[in-house]
């Protein structure tokens, strides 16, 4: 098996996965949404979940990842396996000390931190605020720990262990929180995240002593290999948080807006990273590898090639994704979340944040890509210049768009930032390593948005005949009318992708058709 369908077998595996964890993401928000609605209650859950996230981020997430696998793949293509774990160990002792400092830090000031990024709550919300915040700072330690032993399991090229990992979180969070929502309240499922994180570690456990796992306990920080790791690492890092405090603005201003806005952003953005975790994450981990191998090879050619093919496919994908989304949001957000305390008005709420979000959908799916592209490079410098830049157009499209358009501006700031940074990066990759195959990828861009124009049609003729015969109020006119408009839509973008003649609908179709055979 070549490397380039090696690559194309596990993003599809890691697409299954995404589609998966998204689906129980999802069925978690339903629940939780169904219960308390879209309010200062679920607003102060979403906000909970910032500083430690930011904190993960800051340690571990994609950072730490794109810095350790290609030292560490270096070690064990090498066969020292022993300076492999003992670097291993290094990084793993370094992270949980400044983990403990940083967790003990937020633990103290989070009533400070709390009223930094949502400063427009009310005091009795502020201290629900508070109190889930500290709470999910154990989330951040069992996430961390997971987050290493999953570097090391990419870095070995396994990727199941990881994905059922992050399967099981979403498990662990429905289950729990909804044992504990009647006794603690949504507190109750801020316990639930904690559960689901440590889950998420015990599962990688086994997989990583059959690799061979050999601890140390050494803080030897002068090491070469630990040296490289906090050289690539730094930058990434700054990157890395510009893209939380992108969040951060946006948090900030709509916490000043009515009460359930940050809810709204914040189910409409999971909703929009459903594609871009399927197309745009799952593709960048299984081509990173390559990409690293290639570079450490001086085969150019290989690493041109497989970057072109790939953000090609991700064109190919994001464009109709979010075409789609944004069209069928409404449909979508109704038939999933309109039931319980969440109503009409939270359905249009995050529909209007959802439209505007959808525009981001390519931009943020080909930054993961190109991120790696980069990485792979050992230039982690260009990105973190790029997303420093990112982040001050966020602040000022925030600041314009917010008052005509309210949290849709908001929306929208975010989403014309990720296209600008997505441009930026394609033209500075390009004077870095010569031509990527620019004509290419207008073409598959130019045919893709024929084809999803089409699309757009069939969907608004679709839905305007359904919603004409059948009553939107109930749940199964709900769901007749987006499962309708799903199979309406993928039939006519993938008939007028055959007949535009783009390469990338022969693949997707060949992965279907073998998928059918399997089962």
């Amino acid at each position: 098996m070549t490397n380039e369908n090696r690559v194309a077998k596990t993003a599809g595996f890691l697409m299954v996965v995404m589609i998966l964890s998204r689906i129980l993401g999802y069925l978690r928000d339903i629940i939780i949404y169904s219960y308390f609605g879209q309010n200062r209650i679920t607003d102060a859950y979403n906000a909970a979940f910032s500083i430690p996230d930011f904190l993960y981020m800051l340690l571990v997430g994609g950072a730490l990842s794109s810095a350790f696998i290609p030292i560490f793949s270096g070690y064990i293509a090498r066969k020292e396996e022993e300076e492999a774990w003992e670097v291993a160990s290094i990084i793993f002792n370094l992270v949980m000390l400044l983990l403990l400092i940083g967790v003990s830090i937020g633990y103290v000031l989070a009533p400070q931190l709390v009223s930094l990024i949502v400063p427009g709550f009310e005091p009795q919300y502020m201290e629900m605020t508070v109190l889930m915040t500290r709470i999910m700072f154990l989330q951040v330690i069992f996430m961390s720990m997971a987050g290493i032993a999953q570097g090391i399991l990419h870095s070995f090229k396994h990727f199941r262990m990881p994905a059922l990992g992050s399967l099981l979180y979403n498990v662990g969070i429905i289950l729990v929180g909804s044992l504990l929502v009647r006794r603690l309240g949504i507190i109750g499922f801020s316990i639930g995240v904690v559960i689901g994180s440590f889950i998420n570690l015990v599962v990688q456990v086994p997989m990583l002593r059959k690799k061979g796992v050999r601890y140390r306990n050494s803080l030897k920080l002068n090491h070469p290999g630990v040296k490289r790791i906090i050289s690539l690492l730094v930058p990434i890092l700054i990157g890395q948080s510009v893209i939380y405090l992108n969040l951060f603005v946006t948090q900030n201003l709509a916490s000043g807006l009515d009460g359930g806005m940050i809810a709204a952003l914040k189910l409409a953005e999971r909703l929009m990273k459903l594609p871009i975790a399927v197309v745009g994450i799952s593709m960048a981990v299984a081509l990173f590898p390559n990409l690293t191998e290639y570079v450490a090879t001086g085969n150019m050619k290989r690493y041109h090639s497989s970057l072109s093919t790939t953000m090609n496919n991700v064109i190919f994908l994001a464009v109709p994704s979010a075409v789609g989304l944004a069209i069928m949001g409404k449909s979508l957000i109704r038939m999933m979340y309109q039931q319980g305390a969440f109503d009409v008005a939270a359905t249009e709420a995050t529909t209007i944040a959802l439209v505007f979000y959808s525009v981001g959908i390519l931009g943020y799916s080909a930054i993961h890509v190109l991120s790696r592209a980069y990485y792979a490079l050992a230039d982690t410098k260009t990105p973190v210049i790029i997303s420093s830049l990112s982040m001050l157009v966020n602040l000022g499209l925030s600041l314009i768009l917010i008052r005509p358009m309210g949290h849709g501006g908001l929306a929208l700031a975010y989403s014309i930032t990720g296209t600008i940074h997505m441009s930026v990066m394609l033209l500075f990759l390009r004077r870095k390593t010569g031509p990527l195959g620019g004509r290419i990828m207008l073409g598959t861009l130019s045919k893709t948005a024929i084809a999803s124009a089409g699309m757009a049609l069939s969907l608004w003729i679709s839905n305007s005949s359904v919603e004409r015969w059948l009553d939107m109020g109930s749940k199964t006119g709900q769901i007749v009318s987006a499962v309708t408009g799903v199979v309406v839509g993928f039939t006519v973008f993938m008939l007028l992708a055959r007949l535009l003649k783009i390469e990338e609908e022969a693949q997707v179709r060949q992965i279907i058709v073998k998928r059918f055979k399997r089962n």
